[in-house]
């Protein structure tokens, strides 16, 4: 594991205008100053000894506490982390709200088995270590036999890609290559679901030293220790960049409480909650794999409406002028709050669905099911396949990963795969809503979200019709 902070220097053009450049810590202290004064940036700036900048930080640092920290926002921090589990990325993105950034793409780089987080860093019991090593072989044997079998079915019948006739009949290099890399991609879209959750990944974040002393909180108080490696690590880069946020970034009794209270929430998360297909009675027993199962998830909406006497002909008139899927909604749309879920999502698409940043969203990681693509098989395909095998292999882990959650098991979530499948919920704001059921159906969007997105469209279909015909959805064509 490597974490990096990147710093952001002025651009040659900014220098040759006399623009001011600052450190991070001395640009949050510069604006903190703004609601003390108004005599403008030039005033301010003067003001700031030169010679010890840090008399100037460190009088507005010594207010950075509760009623405070949003001095801190100002303060704009970059860290590439290098080598962390894809399951810790995941924890990152779903506490990171405010965080822009990009991670290392299953659909784009064919992963193995030597990029795998430590054993002694999953947090699971040392007497697991050898089934655990045996489990990771075999992900990756699975992964690799699914990526040849769709690569094959590609090959054999390209017209599954929905690659236009004239770009597969061209015979250029350049054309052929687009029709490689689509090929590729197609493959990997549909075997990344046997990839284990403890496979490795990169990922660039940047957000504020705010955030990332609150994320450093949280995985320093973890009980997992990847999380506490790549909390010390953040803390010593951190103090390279804004070392008066450091004292926030360390573990504290009230977040290992909280985390201890969210653990308990993800073991006593009911199926009856969200349907009835799902895993029941974890610890008392072997599943029955048809309950395991969940090929066609139901979605779920809600509308939390600003005026329901208004919102047939205020909806319409907030989108009718809307050109692409940037333009702005107007004020009934951005007011009206909305709440999507659905009843099992697999983490391959919980992944990308929990980087949408407005709002809240929630997991329990209490499996619910197995997804591995079966759906996009044809039965009249003459192929020589062990996809019955691939696909007992899924439920049985989503078996022991309940399993292991019941049994109180730290590090339980090391025992699942991209295909074990969540409840997943977001609540947010009508306009991000539709924002991303735009861009999730959109040109090269991943097949399986496309799904789960046209599903919760439909549910905001039933309850705002006036909206099916000014929604641009998409029809996830391959780029």
């Amino acid at each position: 594991m490597k974490v990096t902070h990147a710093s952001v220097r002025p651009t040659l053009a900014a220098q040759e205008a006399g623009r001011p450049a600052l450190t991070p810590e001395l640009l949050a202290a510069v604006a903190a100053r703004y609601s003390r004064s108004d005599d403008g940036l030039d005033a301010i700036l003067a003001k700031v000894d030169q010679s010890d900048p840090d008399k100037s930080i460190d009088t507005i640092f010594a207010h950075v506490d509760y009623g405070h920290a949003s001095i801190a926002d100002n303060v704009p921090v970059a860290m590439f982390m290098d080598g962390l589990s894809v399951f810790l990325v995941y924890y990152m993105w779903s506490e990171c709200s405010l965080a822009s950034g990009q991670e290392s793409s299953t659909r784009y780089i064919k992963m193995s088995r030597e990029g795998v987080v430590p054993f002694e860093l999953t947090g699971l019991a040392e007497e697991h270590r050898e089934s655990w090593n045996t489990f990771i072989d075999d992900c990756f044997r699975y992964y690799d036999r699914a990526y040849a079998m769709w690569n094959n079915i590609a090959e054999e019948w390209p017209q599954v890609m929905r690659i236009p006739d004239s770009l597969l009949s061209d015979q250029s290099d350049k054309a052929q290559k687009q029709v490689a890399r689509m090929r590729r991609n197609y493959a990997f879209d549909r075997a990344r679901y046997f990839l284990p959750v403890s496979a490795l990944t990169n990922v660039v974040m940047l957000q504020s030293a705010r955030e990332w002393a609150r994320l450093a909180n949280l995985l320093n108080s973890s009980t997992l220790p990847e999380f506490n490696q790549l909390g010390a690590l953040l803390v010593q880069e951190m103090s390279l960049v804004c070392p008066r946020m450091v004292r926030h970034a360390q573990a504290t009794a009230a977040t290992k409480a909280f985390l201890e209270h969210e653990t308990v929430v993800d073991r006593v998360f009911r199926p009856s909650l969200v349907g009835a297909n799902k895993l029941p009675a974890y610890g008392m027993g072997a599943c029955e794999k048809a309950s395991c199962h969940s090929l066609d998830p139901s979605a779920h909406i809600e509308l939390f409406r600003v005026d329901p006497d208004l919102d047939a002909s205020s909806f319409q008139m907030a989108s009718v002028n809307r050109k692409n899927r940037y333009s702005i909604h107007g004020s009934s749309i951005r007011r009206t709050a909305v709440r999507f879920s659905w009843d099992a999502v697999a983490m391959a698409e919980i992944r990308d669905l929990n980087r949408h940043r407005t709002g809240q969203k929630w997991c329990p990681l209490s499996p619910q099911g197995f997804y591995c693509a079966l759906d996009q098989l044809d039965p009249a395909w003459s192929y020589d396949t062990q996809f019955e095998a691939l696909e007992d292999f899924g439920w049985d882990c989503a078996v022991r990963t309940a399993q292991s959650m019941w049994a109180g098991e730290n590090g339980y979530q090391h025992w699942s795969m991209l295909g074990t499948q969540y409840y997943f919920e977001h609540t947010t704001m009508l306009d991000k809503f539709i924002y991303e059921g735009e861009l999730r159906t959109g040109t090269g969007a991943h097949y399986r979200y496309a799904k789960h997105l046209r599903d919760a469209l439909s549910e905001l279909y039933r309850e705002a019709p006036q909206l099916r015909h000014l929604v641009m959805e998409g029809s996830a064509e391959p780029e």
